[in-house]
């Protein structure tokens, strides 16, 4: 199980700080860094959605697009067995190569 909350397509990774007693969470996947905390779920779910909105109206109010997580495109190079791999298990399945690497990417991400 993943600890993570989303809220407007950004997800925010969610940790319990022992010390400070109380859960602490980070806008996840972009460079500019977004945290939030609270003591109960229900109010960190507000923490978080209150964050992200801040973090939207603090970049329109500084002329800049805020970051955003994914694009839905990505860039990788692989050996060339790998990618005969790949080629073979999608025809197999019926799937276009990138159908198939979308499948099987979000069911290792998702558990």
């Amino acid at each position: 199980m993943m600890n993570t909350m989303t809220y407007k397509g950004y997800a925010a990774k969610i940790d319990y700080s022992d010390e400070d007693q109380c859960f602490v969470g980070r806008i996840a996947g972009i460079r500019d860094v977004i945290g939030f905390h609270a003591d109960n779920v229900a109010d960190l779910r507000i923490a978080f959605e209150e964050a992200v909105d801040d973090y939207i109206a603090y970049c329109t109010e500084q002329g800049r697009e805020p970051l955003r997580p994914a694009s839905g495109k990505i860039s990788l190079r692989i050996s060339p067995e790998v990618h005969l791999a790949i080629n073979i298990a999608a025809e197999v399945s019926g799937k276009s190569v990138n159908q198939w690497i979308n499948d099987t990417l979000s069911r290792a991400a998702h558990g």
